[in-house]
Parts: structure tokens; sequence; C-alpha cells
């Protein structure tokens, strides 16, 4: 190994709550590690984005071409040059990610890596789930590779021991005959017809061939097929129910169908299946070491991987979910934000579902003192959905909203935020960071959406009821586009806060205050606010704001 001057490259200051140090990690221990180099041109990739994102912009529409996106990216000759100068004299061997190289993965043992990254990789245990991780709260990397080397993955960003399921209750059998003509069964549970009378969603077949919309599936949460025709037979009798969803798989990814269905993936499928009628639903599930939950920010760097590789990857993709932001590190998550500001510039919408926590992240925690924003969402280059409750809708307590402490607040919505945070004054300060990205851009129904599940009929709830439901609306708009001659929206987010906002019901009662044993959060108000966005879609009043 060639001897070299380090820097301090990532750290944090302690351990994150509820983990605890339980020694070193064993040396012979494999890791296997993703680098990301430093881009090309990330400016230039911005500017792109929003050229072809932003309604009034000349070129709105003119999404960049896989070629042109990754000439953006591409690192720098010298900065390739350096890296793989450095792994060839440490005998390493590295596999591209992404068409550019600007994402690697490679496999080291603890001991290399620790003396690699001039660091001490450790066992850390969570002690409300028993779980181990192999962790570090430090690490540096060559001095000569300061400017080349932007990432080293997973170092000081620790899981999340929870992972991310929707609240289930079981409903009495003889339900799965019934078919459900009311909206919201017994004033309770959601059914697709009930989302297509809320929001005007067409029933209508759509026509284009080339329009797609991508559902993840991840912490091994697999979709059944049987369950599907079970649920179209049920809730959309109009449809054919041999109706299905495809498969692809990143990272050795399985969808066995042997009585393991998750609730997660029976719900995504089912709802994007039963809402986006007829557009082709492609199920990416992913396996791995991500494959368990404990390593979501892998999950989300290997499926926009597979993503940015494709010639044509779906034009909608949904994901339901998300990680709090304090638990992954700024260089990460400013690496992963670029990934989907390049599939944005391909036209490509990614939507990702708000959380489940109010304003305590992406699970209910009562005792927090502080707002806990979640990731992506703080992302300003994918769009993130809230959630609603009843009819009149209001703000479900869960929606998970507030302002990112990595991104400032996003050019497209700088009115926006201002004016919500000028209702509010002093309300909640020093509880949030007010100059951060807001979140989330819009909302839809959240709770006790029925979905089939190994025969059964369930009530799911939380946001992740809310994204893929809206992931179909895009879809559907998309294919009413595509029908005209026109391109697909890809990022939305200039465009949900032009004057497009007015095709949204705005949500003005409601909460998601969650800390200070629920005491503390944000109000849903007139306008965009970070409890529901701006509201439920229209869909009539979205075909006349994208000019149909």
């Amino acid at each position: 190994m060639v001897s070299r001057l380090f820097a301090v490259h990532e750290s944090r200051p302690n351990v994150p709550k509820g983990f605890s140090l339980t020694g070193p990690a064993a040396p012979d221990t494999t890791l296997n590690l993703r680098l990301a180099l430093v881009r090309g041109n990330t400016v230039g990739l911005i500017d792109a984005l929003y050229d072809v994102s932003t309604p009034s912009s000349a070129h709105y529409g003119q999404h960049l071409t896989k070629e042109e996106a990754e000439a953006f990216v591409a690192p720098k000759q010298e900065t390739a040059s350096a890296v793989n100068a450095w792994l060839n004299e440490n005998n390493l061997q590295a596999t591209a990610l992404t068409p550019t190289g600007d994402w690697l993965a490679v496999s080291v043992s603890v001991s290399q890596a620790n003396e690699l990254f001039g660091t001490n990789f450790s066992v850390y245990t969570h002690t409300a789930t028993g779980k181990d991780t192999i962790r570090t709260l430090s690490y540096s990397i060559p001095t000569d590779l300061v400017g080349h080397l932007d990432l080293v993955h997973p170092t000081i960003t620790f899981p999340d021991p929870f992972g991310t399921k929707p609240v289930a209750k079981s409903l009495p059998q003889t339900r799965a005959s019934k078919r459900a003509d009311d909206c919201l069964i017994g004033g309770e549970n959601m059914t697709p017809s009930c989302l297509q009378s809320l929001y005007g969603i067409p029933t209508t077949p759509a026509t284009s061939p080339s329009n797609m919309l991508g559902v993840t599936g991840y912490v091994e949460q697999w979709a059944e097929y049987s369950d599907l025709t079970s649920f179209l037979q049920q809730y959309r009798p109009d449809m054919n129910s041999s109706t299905s969803f495809t498969v692809v798989s990143v990272d050795n990814g399985t969808n066995p169908q042997n009585g393991e269905a998750g609730q997660e993936a029976s719900l995504d499928t089912q709802y994007t299946v039963g809402i986006a009628t007829d557009v082709p639903v492609t199920f990416i599930t992913v396996g791995g070491e991500a494959a368990t939950g404990d390593e979501l920010a892998n999950v989300f760097i290997d499926t926009a991987a597979y993503l940015l590789n494709q010639s044509a990857p779906p034009q909608v993709v949904t994901t339901s979910y998300g990680i709090d932001e304090d638990t992954v590190s700024q260089n990460l998550a400013y690496n992963l934000c670029d990934m989907y500001a390049q599939l944005g510039a391909r036209g490509i919408s990614m939507l990702f579902a708000s959380g489940d926590g109010g304003v305590s992240g992406g699970y209910s925690d009562p005792s927090c003192t502080t707002f806990l924003p979640t990731f992506p969402s703080g992302c300003p280059y994918v769009t993130s959905v809230g959630g609603t409750i009843n009819i009149p809708e209001q703000a479900v307590n869960l929606s998970a909203g507030g302002f990112s402490n990595y991104w400032p607040t996003a050019d497209f919505q700088t009115d926006a935020v201002s004016s919500y945070l000028a209702t509010i004054g002093d309300q909640n300060s020093g509880l949030y960071n007010a100059s951060g990205r807001g979140y989330p851009d819009v909302s839809v129904y959240a709770v006790n959406f029925e979905v089939v599940l190994e025969g059964m009929s369930w009530s799911l709830s939380g946001t992740s009821c809310s994204a893929p439901t809206f992931a179909s609306i895009v879809a559907l708009l998309n294919d009413r586009l595509l029908a005209a001659g026109k391109s697909t929206l890809g990022w939305l987010n200039p465009l949900l806060y032009s004057d497009a906002s007015s095709a949204f019901n705005d949500i003005t009662e409601g909460n998601n205050y969650a800390c200070s044993d629920f005491t503390t959060g944000f109000d849903a108000a007139t306008g965009w606010d970070p409890v529901t966005g701006w509201g439920t879609p229209d869909f009539t009043s979205l075909l006349t704001a994208i000019g149909l």
C-alpha cells in the first residue's frame, strides 16, 4: 500500500440516537463500498434541468437525451485518472455503477478499509431492534484525491433500523367479495373508485405504449399477481382483471409468488395498476445486502444507477420509502440528489412519500424536541407527496413535512415559502430551518386504503398510499401529452409552483404536530404549507394547466 498524506473527508460528532458502540469490526469482514467521484459539471446539469422544466422557458419539455445528461456528470479525465491510479496501487477492482463511472463499487476488508481511509470501522448496535451495523464516525481520503473522490459509503451514514411500512389493519374477509361502489366504504375506507371520484381521475384506458410507470420494491417487499387480480375484480370491475405489472430485478432482487406478499409492495402495485388504467407498470425489486431494509441508502443509490443506465426508463417513478435526513451524510444526500436531477433532466418524474412522522420525520416520535426533515423529500429535484384524511379533506397528522437542513429554499418555491412563513411568525421558532427547502409539494388522501394481501382484505395508511396515487395521476397526464404529440412532464416542481398550483384543492385544516408529545408542528394554511404542500390534485384542472 502506497503511503499518502490524509485529510479528514467526512465526520459526525456522535453516534446517532438509539445506537451504541459494541466494539471494533472483525478485520476480515468484507465491506461493499460505493464511491462517488466529483462530477464534471453539476452546475451545468442543474441549469439545464431548470431550463427544460420551467414552463416559462423557451426549452420547456425539451428533455435531455441520456448522452446529453451524461456529458454533464462525467468526471473530468484528471479525476478518473487520479482515482483509478489509487485503486490500482491498492490492488482494488472497481465496478462502474453508472455509464459515466461517477459511481463505483468496490469490495474491501475492514482491515484494508481502515488503512485506506485512516479510520477504524466498528460495530454499532441499535438498542431497540438489536441489529448490528459496521460504521465509522470519521474517515479520511488521501490529500491528492481531494477534489476527485467525493464520497465513500457506507461510512458515517447509519441505517434506518425500522425500515418503512404503512400502518395496517385487517378487514373482515367477507369484504373481499363485495364491489366498492361507495366513496369511503363504511365512511372510513378508501378505494380506487373513491379516489377517481374525489380527484376527477378518468377511468378510460391509457393509449400510449411508450408511457410507463415505475414502482420501487424494497426491504423484501413483494407483490403477488393473484392478489392484484382479486383487487381488480373487486375494485376495478371495468378493467381486465388479468392486467398486471412487469418485474425488473436490481441487485438480484426477487418477487416470489409463494404467499409472502408485502404490505407496501401490494399497496403500491395495486393502486398504480388500479388507478393509472392500462399504463404499463414496472415493479423494480431491489435485492442484495440492502434487501433487509438496513441499507436504504444503498437501495436509493442502486435504483437511481439502474434508471440512469436505461435508455428508456419509466417516465414516472414512485417510492414509498425514506430516511430521516440527519442519518444521511450531507455528501451522500447531495450525490443522490444530483442523480435525481440527472433523471429529471431526462424527463423522469421522481416521486417520494414525505414520511409518516409529521414533523418528527419518517415515523412518529413524540419525544422529539426539534423538527426532523426526511430524505429524499428535502432534495429539490424530487416531488414530495404528503397526506390527507376525511372528506372534505384535512391534513392528516402523520403527513411528514417541514424544511430541509441540507438544502436552502428552492428557487421555484421562494414566494410560496415566504408567504407561509409570514403567516406563522415566531411560531415554532428555533425548531426548524426557516431558510430550508420546504416540503411536501402536494398531497393525496393517505388513510385506510383497501388492499388485497394474500387473499385477505387489509386497510393500510400512510403517505405510502399518497405517492403511488399521485404517480398514477401524473402517468395519466403523460399519456394525454404523448397522445397530443408532446413531451412528458419530467421534473414537476417548477410546474407545480407556477400557475398550475391553482389546479390543486387547497387544504387549510389539520396539522402535522408530532414533537413534544404532539403539541408542536405545522398547521395547514391557505396556499402552500409544509403539511400538505399545494393540496390535492384535480385532474381536469391539471389538464388545463399543462395545455390540454
